[in-house]
């Protein structure tokens, strides 16, 4: 998955009482569903797998994955669910619901199925505290319809709430690999900031905040953005850079200043190692372009 086209987006979450005993017929779900079990007990066949599922089970299924569940005969399981695509899929031209579910394999429209999440997450988890999971699903509970002028600014707030939801679940799906350290994005948000009120602090501030030696916070920072600190804070001040360079008719000296750099010198020598230019000859280049 191209990350620059990743937004989770939530088409229907519910609650659904299963009857004792009940089970669900094989299916094949086009988005990607998620199941919260908060009463009873259950079990769900995946491609040739089977779970037992009890109060905090999480089960995650990705989209067009085949599966089918039995509730318990004695204590039938409470599914707390979502129906989602990791980006939005219009299906309306073949659909009446946004949320389908096909149950003859023959008849699956695989062009349709929503795309996969990138790393690998486990179908079944379990989650301690089940409390919080169910009110933060209960925040973005909705029908299984698609927005109109009459629902798209509550629809807004369901999505908002859904982010934070997903946020929360990749926090406990992904290897810590492929996630970065939850307080990074706090610091990232105030280092930002920082950057573009012109009011850069010196690191020492940030990791001290952080509680962490210099060195870890280094490797912290390059797991959350890619880039070392300094690297990164460059990048910042060199993309704002350009864009004076392109827009306005400040001079380079003027621009070097506006950014926080020590000298047009070193603003010039950094921008040519960036970009393989001065910052003149981007101007001109850019102002031929437009």
């Amino acid at each position: 998955m191209d990350f620059a086209g990743f937004h989770p987006y939530v088409y229907y979450a519910t609650r659904y009482p299963f009857s004792r005993g009940q089970a669900s017929r094989n299916r094949f779900c086009y988005a990607s569903s998620l199941y919260l079990i908060s009463e009873g007990k259950g079990i769900i066949h995946t491609s040739g797998r089977t779970y037992e599922t009890l109060p905090g089970s999480l089960v995650y299924m990705q989209a067009g994955q085949p599966h089918d569940w039995i509730a318990d005969s004695h204590d039938p399981m409470v599914h707390i669910c979502c129906y989602f695509d990791w980006a939005y899929m219009d299906r309306r031209a073949v659909f009446t619901q946004p949320s389908i579910i096909c149950y003859d394999k023959a008849q699956l429209q695989t062009s349709l199925i929503g795309p996969a999440f990138p790393h690998f997450i486990s179908e079944h988890s379990k989650v301690e505290k089940k409390r919080i999971w169910i009110d933060m699903f209960e925040k973005f509970y909705t029908d299984n319809e698609y927005t109109n002028e009459r629902t798209f600014v509550r629809s807004l707030k369901i999505q908002s709430r859904f982010q934070q939801f997903i946020e929360l679940f990749l926090a406990l799906a992904l290897k810590e690999e492929h996630i970065p350290d939850p307080r990074m994005n706090k610091l990232l948000e105030r280092l930002d900031q920082d950057l573009v009120q012109g009011d850069l602090q010196p690191l020492a501030t940030y990791y001290n905040e952080l509680h962490v030696s210099r060195g870890y916070f280094f490797e912290l920072f390059k797991q959350a953005t890619g880039l070392p600190p300094v690297q990164y804070i460059n990048q910042f001040r060199m993309n704002r850079a350009k864009d004076d360079l392109r827009f306005t008719n400040l001079s380079v000296t003027e621009i070097a200043d506006k950014h926080g750099f020590s000298s047009v010198h070193y603003f010039s020598k950094l921008f040519r190692q960036l970009s393989g230019r001065s910052p003149r000859e981007f101007r001109e280049e850019s102002n031929g372009a437009l």
